[in-house]
């Protein structure tokens, strides 16, 4: 199994990259990956989008160390999940108070997948705005640039929020599977070249396995696209892609 990663910043952004991934693993037999989109018209989306990664590391390598102690008690991959989110979401509660932060501070999208090596079986959670890709299969989640963010809902009971959440994909076998944010619909042409083929980016980021013989292969794909074909990515963008 080979995992690869890539965080870009937009062509159309100076400052910060607005994004950021997680790749991590709970015990022997449990992969998390994650990937981020911070609010532009929000404040300091930077910020917010590096936060959600540092605390799910934490919630993660927590839930490691519960699996070392309690090897009689496994999770499903709901439980798993729902338990990362649930740690999540109390200690975005917990800072948001700490450091009175403001609402704005806090919105990013979140999609997050949760792999069971042994079992070979997958699910994916979105919230907010993103694309997905198992085994050659796209779903994009597309709310029309207005996610219905994870911070405007620390006020709510956590079961009642995280049940009513829809967006959600299960899968029982891994060959390839991609997530990313919605900075991979965001590509323009931002110089001439000699080529004038045309080319469908998600598909070449998410199911072409050009270049898969080495860890930076969408990174390379990146430099493809942006010398070969004279596009980059105007949004920032993340991707994490696992081929088997």
């Amino acid at each position: 199994m080979k995992l690869y990663s890539t965080l870009q910043i937009g062509d159309y952004h100076i400052n910060h990259c607005e994004d950021d991934l997680l790749i991590k693993k709970i015990g022997s037999d449990k992969i998390v990956c994650a990937v981020m989109d911070g609010c532009s018209t929000a404040m300091d989306s930077h910020f917010v989008s590096t936060l959600f990664g540092k605390i799910l590391r934490k919630v993660i390598i927590e839930a490691g160390y519960r699996t070392l102690y309690e090897k009689d008690n496994e999770h499903s991959l709901e439980q798993e999940l729902k338990e990362i989110i649930k740690g999540l979401f109390n200690e975005l509660k917990f800072i948001k108070n700490h450091l009175m932060l403001d609402e704005k501070e806090l919105l990013t999208t979140l999609i997050i997948l949760v792999y069971d090596i042994t079992m070979d079986e997958g699910l994916v959670l979105a919230i907010g705005d993103g694309v997905v890709c198992i085994n050659g299969k796209i779903t994009e989640f597309d709310r029309d640039n207005k996610p219905d963010y994870l911070a405007y809902h620390l006020h709510e009971n956590f079961e009642d929020w995280y049940f009513s959440l829809s967006q959600r994909i299960f899968f029982d076998h891994l060959d390839d599977v991609s997530i990313a944010t919605d900075g991979i619909s965001s590509f323009s042409k931002i110089k001439k070249t000699d080529s004038d083929e045309g080319i469908n980016f998600t598909q070449y980021l998410m199911i072409d396995q050009k270049n898969n013989d080495t860890e930076e292969m969408l990174n390379r794909k990146l430099k493809q696209l942006e010398y070969q074909f004279g596009v980059k990515p105007t949004d920032d963008l993340a991707i994490v892609r696992i081929i088997k």
